[in-house]
């Protein structure tokens, strides 16, 4: 199962867009509030009503955890002990982690960008901590960290994350599908 956190102040845009095309890919995507509730809302106004809150996840069924970012949301997921333990826990299981725009700067601080390539929105580069940030483009997958600029990457990021786990042929149909 792939868990994607939702923050109140979340980009609605990389949250969203990421769960359609993982859906569209049958990729079992759980949506996770940790609001404390299911409604959570975005930086622009938007809510969305999560799947599930995090306190009724089983953690160990997860294999890929996923972060928007949004300023707000990302300070909000960053001060979530709880987010913080499932994200050294995934490393140490080398399970995947995936986050986008501001989101990085978590695993940053959480020192498991160390030695790896990784990307953020800009001006934030100094948040990846340990991190190679000279490799260029929009999304890079170093290991089993994946990383993505912005709003504007929200789709190469998502056909990404589908691309590592169900194949590059599967992400190109989407993609297709999608008029990318």
């Amino acid at each position: 199962m792939v868990i994607l956190y939702l923050a109140d102040g979340f980009e609605e845009v990389e949250a969203i867009s990421v769960i359609d095309v993982l859906r569209r890919a049958d990729i079992e995507l759980q949506t996770v509030s940790i609001m404390g509730k299911k409604e959570v809302a975005g930086a622009h106004g938007i809510s969305i009503f999560a799947d599930m809150i995090y306190e009724d996840v089983d953690h160990s069924k997860v294999s890929m955890i996923i972060l928007p970012g949004g300023g707000q949301g990302t300070k909000n997921l960053d001060q979530h002990g709880g987010v913080n333990v499932q994200l050294l826990k995934a490393a140490e299981q080398d399970k995947y982690i995936a986050a986008v725009c501001a989101a990085p700067k978590v695993l940053g601080r959480l020192g498991l960008l160390k030695g790896k390539m990784a990307t953020c929105y800009p001006g934030n580069e100094k948040y990846l901590i340990g991190a190679d940030i000279s490799a260029p483009g929009k999304t890079i997958v170093d290991g089993k960290i994946i990383t993505s600029r912005g709003p504007g990457t929200s789709l190469d990021f998502a056909l990404t994350i589908v691309a590592v786990l169900k194949g590059q042929a599967l992400a190109d149909t989407i993609r297709k599908a999608l008029v990318l």
